[in-house]
């Protein structure tokens, strides 16, 4: 689904790796973990309640979901995470952000660091490249018989969407970061299916990538951050050929 998305060449995704489940339990059970610690009732806690239908979306188990929760919430012991940013630049002055969560700062800096320098980039300081990008709430419908799309419109606008659109083979409902949550348990409780749903970060400008050296250096760059455990989410600015 979210290959057919405008936003899915501007936030990596995981591909291979990603589609071992494992890999994205683990992931989402950081967020969660993270999430529950302003509180384990998602009634109250709609970061939590935004993290829980993504896990769910990816069909993670409910009682994998609870154990993150505990862990996070301090009922179980677990590892305590901090979320750090990194911000630098890929070859061919391509943007690139990278979120991780982790619970040894040294060990992802470094790692983080030698990813961009391996690739033919180089790690900058905090606030370097993430004014060119909006941070906004992305909510994916999947087209379908039973969706009209005019109901669905004014069903997201009503909700406190700033837009829609719809694409190929889905819509596309953009919200304010603030706004996210409140639109998207709209959309839950009118029984729409969601494909996805994200608050992201998307580039004000995009970087048109056609020298090849630089499209393996970036691509290899992006695997290599898919790869490290405590990467979380990748953000770039580049347009990249569709691989074969």
């Amino acid at each position: 689904m979210s290959g057919h998305s405008k936003w899915a060449n501007i936030k990596h995704k995981k591909g291979r790796q990603d589609a071992l489940r494992g890999k994205i339990f683990t992931k989402l059970g950081k967020e969660i973990a993270i999430a529950a610690k302003n509180g384990a009732d998602p009634a109250t806690n709609n970061k939590l309640a935004d993290v829980i239908a993504k896990a769910k979306q990816n069909n993670m188990p409910n009682d994998t979901i609870n154990r993150a929760i505990k862990k996070g919430s301090g009922e179980m012991e677990g590892v305590i995470y901090e979320e750090i940013t990194y911000e630098g630049y890929a070859p061919g002055g391509v943007a690139v952000i990278v979120k991780s969560l982790t619970d040894n700062r040294n060990r992802t800096a470094g790692e983080v660091r030698y990813i961009f320098d391996k690739n033919g980039g180089n790690m900058g300081a905090l606030g370097c490249v993430s004014f060119m990008f909006d941070t906004k709430g992305v909510i994916l419908v999947e087209k379908s018989d039973k969706i009209d799309e005019e109901e669905l419109m004014m069903l997201a606008l009503d909700a406190g969407a700033e837009d829609f659109s719809a694409e190929e083979d889905s819509y596309e409902i953009l919200t304010d970061p603030a706004s996210f949550s409140e639109v998207r348990k709209k959309l839950e409780d009118a029984g729409v299916e969601m494909a996805s749903a994200e608050v992201t970060m998307i580039p004000q400008t995009t970087v048109d990538v056609t020298a090849e050296e630089d499209i393996k250096k970036i691509n290899k760059m992006l695997d290599m951050f898919d790869d490290f455990d405590d990467v979380q989410d990748v953000y770039h600015n580049a347009i990249l050929p569709e691989e074969e």
